[in-house]
């Protein structure tokens, strides 16, 4: 284990300060890689304590310290997590106090790769009680993995599918650097009405409005990219959000709280409240880096308040998306 890995007691979070003596906020993962994460702790502590993902689950996510993790959405965008996902679904659907959900799609990064078996696999998970979404699908011109055409063309079939098997589940969106596609797309196949989580938002502010102004049920996903400091775009998104709304009226603060766990833990986790050295990192990010996130997105909203304004507090941030989560997936 390199120097630069901190021991694998950090992964237990503790009560973030600002929540501490407070018991009524529940933390909603909308959007987590549990199988991914559970490899990720297999690589960075190879003499590692659990031996199982359901163990491992348990132990970081619904210990006392960090009890406010109420619910995760998993999921399962890759050829490779069918093979993995009827025991995932079985390990973790059972977990006291964890409400266990997931959603199924190709990536962008996998249009290259769909077939009809592939879309079958998907439809037979969609039949899951504990399935409430179609995801995550969209394009991805950062990477190009797949073509260009190919990616629009497995998009728009995805979502046709989507509404035809299921109109009433939310549709998970990945899209970076295809601002003009991706709403082109989106506008001409679904509804007004469809449930949306733009996952990971990084894109314009101006696709974000556009987004939100056409469909009143879309949420905008905010992950700890937020914190980092070559992200300008999502922290823009948040006050354009904020403007019309408030703590005591937080109805317009349309985002969705996500870990995209193992990936982009937050920046603002600070080492020595977490038992790190100065040179240590978190790991990986897991659902239960959330509050630290939810804290940088209160200090966003609270720029240039004065005396007197009401200010957000990470529980008011945690709050409201918790009721968005609710609205969105149902969980």
């Amino acid at each position: 284990m390199s120097k630069r890995t901190p021991h694998e007691h950090v992964l237990v979070l503790p009560v973030h300060h600002q929540l501490e003596g407070i018991d009524t906020v529940e933390v909603v993962d909308t959007h987590t890689h549990v199988h991914s994460t559970f490899q990720a702790y297999k690589e960075k502590y190879p003499e590692r304590t659990h031996a199982t993902i359901r163990d491992y689950v348990q132990a970081t996510l619904r210990s006392q310290s960090a009890q406010q993790v109420a619910a995760v959405v998993d999921v399962y965008c890759e050829g490779s997590d069918m093979v993995h996902f009827p025991d995932t679904v079985a390990a973790l659907s059972d977990l006291d106090g964890l409400s266990y959900h997931f959603v199924a799609g190709a990536h962008p990064h996998e249009a290259k790769n769909y077939t009809d078996e592939l879309e079958r696999q998907f439809l037979d998970a969609h039949r899951h009680p504990r399935c409430v979404g179609w995801g995550e699908i969209g394009l991805d011109y950062h990477y190009d993995n797949s073509p260009r055409d190919i990616q629009q063309e497995v998009l728009r079939r995805q979502l046709r599918t989507a509404i035809k098997s299921d109109p009433r589940k939310a549709i998970t969106i990945h899209t970076r650097e295809a601002d003009d596609d991706i709403l082109r797309i989106l506008t001409e196949e679904l509804p007004r009405e469809q449930r949306l989580h733009i996952h990971c938002f990084t894109d314009s502010p101006s696709l974000a409005a556009s987004l939100l102004s056409h469909f009143p049920h879309l949420y905008i996903g905010i992950t700890g990219v937020i914190t980092y400091s070559s992200n300008l775009n999502t922290a823009q998104v948040v006050r354009d959000l904020g403007a019309a709304c408030s703590p005591s009226s937080p109805a317009g603060l349309r985002i969705l709280l996500e870990s995209d766990a193992p990936y982009m833990p937050p920046g603002n986790m600070q080492a020595k409240q977490l038992g790190m050295t100065s040179k240590q990192r978190f790991p990986f990010a897991h659902s239960g880096v959330l509050p630290w996130t939810a804290e940088f997105v209160a200090g966003v909203l609270n720029e240039g308040k004065g005396e007197g304004d009401e200010r957000w507090t990470t529980a008011d941030v945690l709050r409201q998306a918790r009721e968005n989560a609710r609205a969105c997936y149902g969980v």
